[in-house]
């Protein structure tokens, strides 16, 4: 069947028991693929029936669909005509884990962010409403999603906007981790009424099995169970505020969402369709354990088993600190929005209950909470991805620095994560963060640095931001970890010709850096810069006054960085005839691809580096020692080609 599915109209040839069979060959396909490339496999499994009644009922080269998150548009994308494409999923140049408009004209919106979905629609239905065309425009949002504050104001606005539009509430009972909080609570009543529908099922077979008069039996309770619900349910929260609820409907059932769905272009006023699906369906490692599988690196699909074996991590590390300083201070609180096992902090759930809170997928909740805690006497720690504090800057800002609060703001994926592209790289934090006044930042070298860090910030008493990356330390361990002073910066090696101040994870390269440069006789300083803010102008100062010539290195954007901060400081230090070159992300958003590739096309290799530092000092490039090292001309040259071949193939299918 799969074979032959080429685009949503060759879906609409199959009757529903082809359908039905497509299904079970889509979730082995997609099974496969992300065992082999990593992916969102159990949201992904979730959607599968679901995908299919909407591209079978609605006709999406005229109607147009915004997928929530989009990070379960794996099977959108088989039936829209990129089912060969999805072998590339997540590398460089190959198809994207979300929805992308220049990938695919069925693509409607770009998402990778939750909350979002139903605002965009409604800004479609209203555009297609003042340029007076006739189509229909739909939002899928999973119950996770929902507890997000963007997503209630849209609800609110459509509601009341009247606006003939559809949403899918696609509710799996869970986001990343188990949902929490009264919106999900409204939701398990609501799912109350499936289950009264499902009660007498068996009674249902039985009683149909009673010659003469077992139909009429059974049409008869069909009858008195359809009253019952109406005067269980007369008023539900979405009727109140201006929806015709449908629902809830077996996402698993192509009949009835097929159905419910053509019943919904029937209505003329928004529409919420409330869907009950399993994450992880027809795949029962990943049913049983849907929030590991909801993204998974490559794994051995018989046992589960990630086929690269986890070692200790970032998250895994603050996460330990964070119970140790907790045993000695009952001040400190941590606060999720809903990503507890993603940011390391199941072993404090569990050490410390009542101090810890899970607010669901709303960060800006969770900074504001953060704020009214803070200035009650306790210390809340608030661990989030990089690109996710983006959603909560205002609360940075308004709540937190403006009043000088001590809340210790962990930024989690800091830097290039690779696979999940432009909505999920963390290039931007240090920018956005050293705007704001009072705010300290800081990020550690490795592990060791990152507990000394969180251990400073704790008895600090003023807003703290210490980022660091996805996964683990450098192979090599450093030589010394000096005390964590206030703004203070820490000196690895002195040197004399160069000075290379490098900040986070990329102190490990300077390093490297550094060695081999000694090699060519070029004797580099190399500065753990420590502190974003305040910056340690005295140390930086001297240094650079000694060698008159810096480098920056960074895995954030080139704009408002650590470079940007040396910049500023020998301007207004009136520091003269000093070469300075930065070493960071440019201003654009970072495509996705691993982070091994991504720093090769960008030039952040540390091959890349000593070759242009040999060029900063005017010396002649070893041609030998080049290719040793693989210099990454060739290399970018041919990415850069793939990457070219890649944007005419993306015209071509737009």
């Amino acid at each position: 069947m799969l074979e032959n599915i080429n685009s949503p109209e060759d879906l609409k040839k199959l009757n529903i028991l082809e359908e039905q069979k497509l299904a079970e060959e889509i979730r082995k396909y997609i099974l496969e693929i992300v065992a082999k490339n990593g992916g969102h496999l159990a949201s992904n499994l979730g959607v599968v029936e679901l995908t299919l009644a909407l591209h079978n009922v609605f006709d999406f080269k005229k109607d147009k669909i915004v997928w929530d998150v989009g990070h379960q548009t794996y099977v959108h994308k088989i039936l829209t005509g990129r089912r060969e494409q999805l072998k590339t999923l997540r590398t460089l140049n190959g198809i994207a884990g979300f929805p992308k408009t220049n990938e695919s004209p069925y693509d409607f919106f770009n998402t990778g962010h939750s909350s979002t979905s139903i605002s965009a629609a409604l800004g479609m239905a209203r555009a297609r409403d003042l340029k007076q065309e006739n189509y229909s425009v739909l939002a899928v949002i999973g119950d996770g999603a929902m507890t997000g504050g963007m997503a209630l104001e849209a609800l609110n606005d459509v509601g009341y906007s009247k606006t003939k539009m559809t949403i899918i509430l696609n509710d799996n009972e869970m986001s990343i981790s188990p949902n929490i909080g009264g919106l999900n609570m409204l939701l398990s009543k609501l799912r109350t009424k499936k289950m009264y529908t499902r009660s007498n099922v068996i009674v249902k077979k039985r009683i149909s099995k009673i010659p003469v008069i077992g139909k009429p039996i059974v049409k008869m309770v069909q009858t008195v169970k359809r009253s019952i619900k109406q005067l269980i349910i007369p008023k539900m929260f979405f009727e109140d505020i201006g929806f015709t609820y449908l629902g809830p409907v077996d996402g698993h059932n192509l009949e009835e969402l097929q159905s419910i769905l053509t019943l919904s272009k029937q209505i003329d006023n928004p529409v919420l369709i409330h869907v009950l699906t399993k994450k992880g369906k027809g795949y029962e490692i990943a049913e049983k354990n849907p929030d590991k599988f909801h993204a998974t690196g490559p794994f051995d699909i018989e046992t589960g088993k990630s086929k690269k074996e986890k070692g200790k991590d970032y998250s895994k590390v603050f996460g330990d600190k964070l119970v140790e300083l907790a045993k000695e201070n009952e001040k400190i609180v941590a606060i999720t929005a809903s990503m507890k096992d993603g940011t390391g902090l199941t072993a404090f759930s569990k050490a410390f209950p009542n101090r810890f809170f899970d607010i669901g997928i709303a960060e800006q909740h969770a900074l504001g909470l953060a704020a009214g805690m803070a200035i009650d006497g306790m210390i809340p720690v608030v661990p989030i991805y990089s690109s996710f504090y983006q959603r909560a800057y205002d609360q940075v800002i308004h709540d937190i620095a403006l009043q000088n609060l001590p809340v210790i703001m962990c930024v989690d994926r800091a830097g290039i994560v690779g696979a999940d592209g432009e909505t999920h790289q963390g290039t931007l934090d240090m920018a956005f963060f050293r705007l704001v006044p009072n705010l300290t930042i800081l990020a550690p070298k490795d592990f060791q640095e990152l507990k000394d860090m969180l251990a400073f910030a704790v008895e600090l008493k003023k807003p703290v931001v210490i980022r660091y990356p996805r996964g683990g330390e450098d192979k090599e361990p450093f030589e010394k970890h000096e005390e964590i002073k206030e703004g203070k910066a820490e000196i690895l090696k002195e040197g004399k010709d160069i000075s290379i101040f490098t900040i986070g994870k990329t102190v490990a390269r300077g390093i490297k850096i550094a060695k081999k440069l000694q090699n060519i006789n070029v004797d580099a300083e190399v500065m753990n810069v420590r502190f974003l803010k305040p910056l340690d102008v005295a140390t930086l100062k001297t240094s650079i006054e000694k060698t008159k010539k810096v480098i920056t290195l960074e895995d954030g954007t080139i704009i408002n960085g650590l470079g940007t901060a040396i910049k500023e400081m020998i301007i207004e230090n009136h520091l003269e005839d000093i070469e300075m070159k930065a070493y960071a992300y440019p201003d654009e958003f970072i495509r996705h691809g691993s982070v091994e590739e991504l720093e090769k096309i960008y030039h952040l290799d540390e091959a890349y580096i000593v070759e242009d530092i040999q060029r900063l000092m005017r010396l002649n490039v070893n041609e030998e020692h080049k290719n040793e090292e693989g210099i990454i001309d060739k290399h970018v040259e041919k990415l850069e080609e793939e990457n070219t071949s890649h944007s005419q193939e993306e015209s071509l299918m737009v």
